[in-house]
């Protein structure tokens, strides 16, 4: 065990570190040597430590079955996503659009990047792949609305000067988020699993390798354990890892959308490699459960999060994007929505969601 989790070891002295001289070493930022190896270390220990909380996940996944086990994985990294996300909110006035800029990185880095990547290498391997139609309406059915209330709407409303919401809209939406995501919960978990199980095609033929990516090496219990150890050493990190995005946003003069990409390149990554290693063993509804999955629990847990955050601490929180970042997302639903209309997928779908994704990077540079 104690090779094992060597990160977790790792990570809790790290975390212990950051707490005793953690606002010594902020104040040193200044220096690029300082600044570089700060930033490698947090972003390495997070890392590290959120790919051990998923394969705990996945373990725990592999026992209790889908859509159990996916529901935990996607309930994990969303944890990790909103402590990130708070603690660079709380950090500085200037980071009113962050929580905003980090959802849709997010939305752009899964629906785009992750989804037309597994698409993609899922087709070169086995030209087409299948999954359940019913299932990924679900997840966008729920997605679409969340999406357009959470980051469109702000634009065009009329009770407040800029693109936020008043407390009321954002007491509204942080009601109907959560009412929206226990909905699909109970369709989930209750009475619509088969959605999220197997394709509804009586043609389709089984996936190579169903298995889970991680075997089960202790109990239950000690999985469980680990997996909240290692969530609660990222949290404590992640109040460390806000202060050099935010001094690299403020001081280095980089765009200020490139901090939600980079923060939300890593809280994703770990997922990333979940989602894309189930499309390689063909089992794309697997894929499908993880990387819609993510964007459902992002959207709908984080922007509730974010908004009470910002009511209760008066931190003004924007959520409207800019014009041409709307115009890309209306798009990216559209396309998703035509991409997940049938239960076949091929290479060409793929295609099109990755230059999605490079249309987003390049709107970060030149907006």
């Amino acid at each position: 065990m104690l090779r094992r989790e060597r990160t977790l070891f790792l990570s809790v002295i790290s975390a212990i570190l950051f707490l005793l001289y953690g606002d010594q070493w902020m104040t040193m930022l200044g220096h690029p040597v300082w600044f570089a190896g700060i930033s490698i270390w947090l972003c390495g220990i997070i890392l590290f430590a959120s790919i051990a909380a998923v394969r705990h996940a996945e373990v725990l996944a592999g026992e209790l079955g889908e859509p159990y086990g996916t529901l935990i994985l996607t309930i994990a990294v969303t944890t990790i996503e909103v402590t990130m996300i708070a603690n660079v909110m709380l950090s500085g006035e200037e980071n009113q659009g962050f929580a905003r800029d980090t959802l849709f990185a997010v939305v752009m880095i899964v629906v785009n990047g992750l989804v037309g990547l597994s698409l993609m290498l899922g087709a070169l391997r086995f030209h087409e792949q299948q999954h359940n139609l019913q299932g990924a309406n679900a997840y966008l059915v729920v997605i679409i609305p969340l999406a357009g209330f959470g980051l469109i709407l702000p634009d065009f409303t009329t009770s407040t000067s800029d693109q936020s919401l008043s407390s009321f809209q954002a007491a509204f939406l942080v009601l109907m988020s959560l009412g929206l995501y226990l909905a699909f919960l109970l369709i989930q978990t209750r009475r619509h699993q088969s959605y999220f199980i197997m394709g509804l095609d009586s043609s389709q033929q089984p996936t190579t390798d169903s298995t889970p990516a991680s075997p089960r090496v202790y109990s239950m219990g000690a999985h469980v354990l680990l997996l909240i150890g290692y969530l609660l050493s990222v949290i404590l990190l992640a109040e460390k890892i806000a202060q050099p995005v935010d001094y690299s946003i403020g001081v280095l003069g980089a765009p200020l959308a490139l901090g939600g990409f980079f923060v939300a390149s890593l809280i994703l990554a770990p997922e990333a490699m979940s989602g894309i290693r189930a499309a390689m063993r063909n089992n794309l509804q697997r894929a499908v459960n993880i990387l819609l999955g993510s964007v459902l629990a992002t959207i709908s847990l984080t922007i509730p999060a974010v908004l009470i955050i910002s009511l209760l601490t008066n931190q003004h929180v924007i959520l409207g994007l800019p014009d041409s970042q709307t115009v890309l997302l209306v798009v990216t639903l559209m396309v998703s929505m035509m991409t997940f209309s049938s239960a076949r997928t091929n290479i060409l779908q793929g295609a099109v969601h990755i230059l999605l994704f490079f249309a987003y990077i390049m709107l970060i540079f030149q907006p």
